[in-house]
């Protein structure tokens, strides 16, 4: 999404996270750290994912809001030493991550988006939404924090600036994935840092082809027994 189709408040938040990538920031807790965004945040989540993005058809990923993530670092996976892009048997990804000038967005068989959507502000999550399913052919993995974040914008509010349950957020992107009928979808909501939802994978195509009119909303929850 360029900078001019935002909302003057998206614009001004893509400002504070370029600051903050180059300056650090503040903790809620008073704690200054200076090496920020550099977590990679799909590998939490790499077993869960790897079915999906690992498919003989996804060779290409677009990380969209990537950070530092490096897909060709080695231990992504620590036991087999394997980087992200050995781990899930890919042959390109591209990143985009305005906060560090990497602009570059390609369509891709899957796109990637983790940790984002929590720091768009509300009335651009429509737009980016949207832009994530048609830079995707075939899959859209997405994590969605939805609670507040340890981190501090420079204005001292919090980086999570829209923080809302996971079933806002399923409603948000059932609603735009119904104008991508072809693109699967799997969608995890974290609640804490730890814990949270995964909602099964989905295809806009499959209610078509439903001989039911109710359409059911199945997932599974994740995180420490």
């Amino acid at each position: 999404m360029e900078q001019s189709k935002l909302s003057n408040q998206g614009q001004q938040l893509i400002k504070f996270y370029e600051q903050m990538a180059t300056e650090g920031y503040w903790r809620i807790n008073g704690e200054k750290v200076e090496d920020a965004f550099n977590d990679f945040e799909l590998r939490k989540f790499r077993n869960v994912c790897k079915e999906k993005i690992s498919n003989p058809n996804i060779k290409t990923v677009l990380d969209y809001g990537g950070g530092g993530s490096d897909w060709d670092a080695e231990n992504f996976e620590e036991k087999t030493g394997e980087s992200a892009k050995q781990f899930f048997q890919l042959e390109n990804v591209t990143t985009f991550e305005p906060a560090r000038s990497l602009m570059t967005k390609e369509k891709a068989d899957c796109v990637v988006c983790m940790d984002v959507l929590e720091h768009i502000f509300i009335a651009d999550i429509p737009k980016i939404v949207n832009e994530l399913l048609s830079l995707s052919k075939k899959l859209l993995v997405l994590n969605v924090a939805c609670y507040k974040a340890a981190a501090l914008l420079p204005n001292g509010e919090n980086a999570h600036i829209t923080v809302r349950a996971p079933d806002w957020w399923k409603g948000v992107i059932d609603a735009s994935a119904a104008n991508y009928k072809d693109v699967e979808i799997m969608l995890i909501c974290s609640t804490t840092f730890q814990t949270g939802i995964v909602y099964e994978t989905f295809k806009a195509q499959d209610w078509h082809l439903s001989k039911h009119f109710t359409v059911d909303e199945n997932y599974l929850t994740f995180g420490p027994n």
